[in-house]
């Protein structure tokens, strides 16, 4: 029974990826330095999983910022303005960040949610003339050096339909699908040597199989695949994310030599599939949770595959869900774990040894080591259920139709809100973090460490909170912010202020290139004890007669953004959390806070892959926003935000959202997310992102005018706020004062052009 990873976390335990990347764009490292690091972490991490028993080891999914970048990179897609002579690692930071150590700075690529997850990745542009070339060779490079290892490696690709489908066209219009028979040619090129350096088999992930696909798509997986059976390697087709079942008849009759189901998001699909695997097939069965930290019912899952391992023998695979990418490293590291609630959990390196020890529960189910495993399993369950808070549930089964919704509609709400703020025609404000530099860090530090005293913590805060708002006031903002010096994490630091939910040291995920996020562990049943942003949103109003936000993290956000619990509906979980936040809003409300701001970033990312299921979906996620918000009086103004996000599929469910102001990501695609919201005649007020936060660029006054000249075209002026994709958490002080000055001066001189 041959045991296999389709990819691995590539940050480090302890990140040190994002450190040496950091310093590396900061100049503090060289190129060598930077390379010998990253292979270092590649060393550690395949030993971890031979030590693991996996079998065969994914090579490929290491990447300096994304994955898709890679394989763009590996195949020549590089956007003309990043090309700067041949393609090296400063072409891809080029490419994902707009300026490299080396290099003309140019501007970013796009980037958006890969599929339903909190991986953002970097979108390829294909013209209509793209050719396909070999172009970068790290991946063979790394096939070479896990094989100098001793290692039986897999190398892992996404597969060309799903290139395809990820990709935008740029310039002339275009069928993407046009591409296909030379970008197959470039993946021929790809299979024929890795066959050279001795590999077997070649993971190739369509995650895009999850989707409705048109006939169109349908015929592309046929017609590529017919193409690649030629190459001299085993292909390993692998899906995830969602059911594939829907495109079943297609997928068996593909020529491929094993097939990888999501059987975690699915298990329903096993039968199907297995009873339409040809004979010299073998079936690759996701079973351990790719994306959340629980520990496997392994008792239950050898039950359920047990008929299937003695059907098909050695042709059943054991693997992870899907790539451990979305997994933090190592629970090992996490020492001050309640271990109640440490035994529930499984990191990364702990999903490798569950496999091992389904594997043993399927080939000798009555052994001692069998046995001990499934008694843990069911006293696991058997804690979880007597933790229950009677309380919280009650209150989410009190719930009614008022709690879901506002006293007045949008338009009698903006009479009285314009009354109450008198702001200027196009207001300027930002989307609520700002610099978090080290010596704010280095405050953390020492106060969670107990060498600096809370009171003094607090003091050093409020300077910090006191400095942030005199800047904005020199800047001349409308709406200011208080800049979130206290917080580490727009989603933890909410988590730590919660009943039911726990929080970790270093469980570290990736989101996007050296940005990683610690998600909380929501692991009973949601309350919030007290007040959470109370005490710092009432310092930040003192200091101004200027409007201050109130800066929170929304309900359906907190539930994606965390490991959330597997034995309660998410729902219900999402209306605990929507209690809460709706409880802070009131407090903020009864302060005199009356611009409250509740980020609902995440709330694409949850729409489920089949869209049979959107609707379900988004009719409890909008009612957990709304449950959220709807306490606020007429003259509160409710604000949400969200960034890289398609919000065509949604549109109709992020006006039912009802909030009074909603701010999104618009400068990467230069306006075009604004085309929907002017389609559907967007009742409410809007802020579009004129100032790309991801990016180290300043981007000048007359840049951001023509922005919202594109916007203005779109939305009538009236509704428009005038505000930057994101937090400015990431970026520095030299970088976000002189963006915010001309952001500033561009929303003056739109007001003088537009009277």
């Amino acid at each position: 029974m041959t045991l296999h990873n389709l990819g691995f976390p590539r940050i480090g335990r302890r990140r040190e990826l994002k450190f040496a990347l950091e310093q590396y764009w900061r100049g503090e490292l060289t190129q060598p330095q930077l390379l010998a690091q990253a292979a270092e972490l590649r060393r550690t991490h395949w030993q971890w999983q031979a030590d693991a028993g996996i079998d065969l080891l994914p090579v490929g999914d290491f990447a300096y910022y994304d994955q898709v970048l890679t394989l763009s990179a590996t195949l020549g897609v590089i956007p003309p303005r990043h090309q700067q002579g041949a393609i090296d690692l400063d072409t891809l930071f080029r490419v994902a960040r707009g300026r490299a150590p080396s290099g003309q700075p140019a501007a970013a690529a796009e980037m958006t949610k890969y599929f339903n997850t909190n991986y953002h990745y970097l979108v390829p542009e294909l013209s209509s003339e793209q050719q396909f070339s070999i172009s970068w060779p790290q991946l063979f490079d790394e096939v070479k050096e896990a094989q100098a290892l001793g290692h039986r490696v897999k190398p892992v690709l996404l597969g060309p339909i799903t290139f395809l489908h990820l990709a935008k066209t740029v310039g002339n219009a275009f069928d993407k699908l046009q591409l296909l028979p030379q970008l197959l040619q470039a993946y021929q090129q790809l299979l024929a040597q890795f066959a050279e350096l001795g590999v077997e088999w070649v993971q190739l992930d369509e995650p895009a199989l999850a989707l409705a696909l048109a006939p169109d798509w349908q015929q592309a997986y046929a017609t590529a695949y017919a193409t690649l059976q030629a190459a001299p390697v085993k292909l390993l087709l692998a899906s995830y994310y969602g059911s594939v079942a829907h495109h079943q008849s297609l997928i068996s009759a593909l020529p491929v030599a094993g097939l990888h189901l999501d059987l975690v998001t699915a298990p329903e699909q096993l039968p199907l599939f297995v009873a339409a695997l040809r004979d010299e097939q073998v079936l690759s069965a996701g079973v351990i949770n790719g994306r959340n930290v629980w520990a496997a019912e392994l008792d239950l899952l050898a039950q359920t595959l047990a008929p299937y391992a003695q059907q098909l023998g050695e042709r059943l695979w054991l693997a992870p869900s899907c790539s451990l990418l979305h997994s933090p490293v190592d629970l090992a590291l996490e020492t001050e774990l309640a271990p109640e609630l440490k035994s529930r959990l499984a990191f990364a390196r702990q999903k490798l040894a569950e496999l091992q020890q389904l594997q043993l529960l399927l080939q000798h189910p009555t052994s001692a080591d069998a046995l001990a495993i499934a008694t843990r399993c069911q006293q696991r369950r058997a804690q979880q259920a007597a933790a229950a808070d009677i309380k919280v549930a009650a209150r989410v089964a009190a719930l009614n139709d008022a709690d879901f919704k506002r006293h007045s509609e949008f338009p009698q709400r903006q009479v009285q809100q314009q009354a109450k703020f008198r702001l200027p025609l196009l207001p300027t404000t930002t989307i609520g973090s700002f610099p978090q530099t080290a010596a704010i860090r280095q405050l953390r530090n020492r106060w969670r460490s107990g060498e600096l005293a809370a009171a003094e913590y607090t003091r050093l805060l409020q300077q910090i909170t006191r400095d942030t708002i005199e800047r904005q006031l020199k800047l001349g903002l409308d709406v200011l912010v208080h800049g979130e010096a206290e917080r580490n994490d727009m989603v933890e630091y909410f988590g730590e202020q919660l009943n039911g939910v726990g929080f970790t040291r270093f469980g570290w995920v990736q989101s996007y290139g050296s940005r990683c996020v610690k998600p909380p562990l929501i692991y009973g049943d949601v309350s919030r004890p007290q007040p959470m942003t109370l005490a710092w949103a009432e310092y930040a109003q003192s200091l101004t007669d200027k409007p201050v936000k109130g800066m929170l993290t929304g309900p359906v956000t907190i539930l994606h953004w965390s490991f959330v619990r597997e034995d309660l509906p998410r729902e219900t979980i999402a209306y605990q959390l929507g209690l809460a936040i709706r409880d802070e809003v009131a407090d903020l409300q009864q302060a005199g806070i009356t611009i409250i701001q509740i980020d609902e970033p995440a709330f694409r990312e949850g729409l489920p892959l089949q869209q049979c299921d959107w609707q379900e979906y988004l009719r409890w996620a909008v009612a957990a926003f709304r449950l959220s918000a709807s306490v606020a009086k007429d003259d509160t103004q409710i604000h949400t935000h969200m960034c890289y996000s398609e919000f065509n599929d949604t549109i109709e469910a992020i006006a039912a959202m009802d909030a009074d102001v909603i701010t999104i990501e618009t400068s990467r695609s230069h306006m075009e997310l604004l085309d929907v919201f002017e389609a559907f005649e967007y009742p409410n007020e809007i802020g579009p992102g004129v100032y790309d936060i991801h990016s180290p660029n300043i981007p000048t006054v007359a840049e951001m005018v023509a922005l919202m000249q594109q916007a203005a075209k779109r939305i009538p002026v009236r509704q428009l706020w005038v505000n930057p994709d994101c937090g400015l958490k990431t970026r520095s002080w030299d970088e976000v004062e002189p963006a915010l000055q001309n952001m500033v001066a561009a929303a003056r001189e739109l007001r003088r052009q537009l009277g």
